[in-house]
């Protein structure tokens, strides 16, 4: 059986994406097969379709790692889902999960029951970016109530998550993002915004417990410098952009990388959230999965507010 599904002709521009037939995926021992609503796009996207793949990826490659839909079947050995659960996810990434389709067969332990209140579009645009925030700040950083939290890039998809993931546990928490998006973090829950086109954010804000950066690059080496020994700076982008050790040493301050994983127990948690009314995701942007390319072009202008979502099945199935 076929399906559609968009593959690059050659890694490099946008417009290499195209629509595509190929086989439909089976699900495997443990795995479960899920119709995709809609799938997420992601900065790991188009770079992954700018500079070429790293991992495991097949004759056809399929972008996309965030995926809500609706179970089709069940491989042997699942007992946590059957036809017709709704379920969303970030299943096996780096490796190739292959989102941009109709289909998806993963481990059924890489998905999570999708929230109730949300549609698959707002699903489709949690998993990768929630879970990223979700592990820096309380499993790698241990955030805490009360301490005080510095998001770069906050309006962003993974920067407006972690803004209510820090707000949700207590944390005052302080945002860099141009000033037209401080009305929109503040509804958020941001207590504290700097323009950091028109602030230095090293002058405008001391004694952090927790930096997420989201940029990279001197952001990395300059958010050291406001943070109270003992704290956190939680890097995501290339690791190029850690600080010297030494001059972390000197702060006593942790500095470190780190890259999000597949994580049921964490998805768990996001969904609690969403359902407690904690947690919402902003869809900045829906385009049809044909229009992918379109999707990356934007991506890439660094301007989006919040996700950008494929609406892969029609309107009234995705219910956005």
């Amino acid at each position: 059986m076929k399906m559609r599904a968009v593959s690059p002709r050659a890694w490099g521009a946008p417009e290499n994406l195209v629509p595509v037939e190929v086989d439909r995926p089976e699900p495997g021992l443990t795995e479960i097969l899920a119709r995709v609503h809609a799938a997420g796009v992601n900065p790991v996207d188009w770079k992954t379709r700018a500079e070429g793949a790293f991992g495991t990826w097949g004759d056809t490659p399929i972008l996309g790692y965030d995926v809500s839909g609706v179970v089709e079947e069940v491989g042997p050995g699942v007992t946590l889902y059957a036809p017709g659960d709704e379920v969303f996810g970030m299943p096996r990434f780096p490796e190739q999960a292959g989102g941009y389709a109709e289909y998806v067969a993963a481990p059924a332990r890489r998905f999570a029951p999708k929230p109730a209140g949300i549609s698959h579009v707002e699903a489709a645009a949690l998993p990768l970016a929630a879970l990223t925030a979700w592990q820096g700040l309380v499993e790698t950083a241990g955030l805490r109530a009360g301490q005080r939290v510095l998001i770069h890039a906050a309006a962003g998809g993974v920067g407006h998550l972690a803004v209510q993931i820090a707000k949700a546990h207590g944390a005052y928490v302080i945002g860099t993002a141009r000033t037209e998006k401080h009305d929109f973090l503040r509804a958020l829950g941001a207590d504290e915004l700097v323009d950091y086109a028109r602030v230095d954010f090293t002058e405008a804000i001391d004694d952090v417990d927790i930096v997420l950066d989201g940029v990279g690059g001197a952001y990395g080496t300059r958010s050291v410098e406001v943070l109270r020994p003992g704290g956190h700076l939680v890097t995501l982008p290339d690791p190029g952009g850690l600080p010297d050790p030494a001059r972390a040493r000197e702060r006593g301050v942790h500095t470190g990388w780190t890259v999000v994983e597949p994580d049921r127990a964490g998805l768990l948690e996001i969904a609690h959230l969403v359902d407690e009314g904690k947690l919402r995701v902003e869809v900045d942007t829906v385009l049809p999965l044909e229009e992918a390319a379109k999707a990356h072009a934007y991506g890439e202008q660094g301007r989006t507010r919040g996700k950008i979502v494929l609406r892969v099945a029609d309107q009234a199935e995705t219910g956005s």
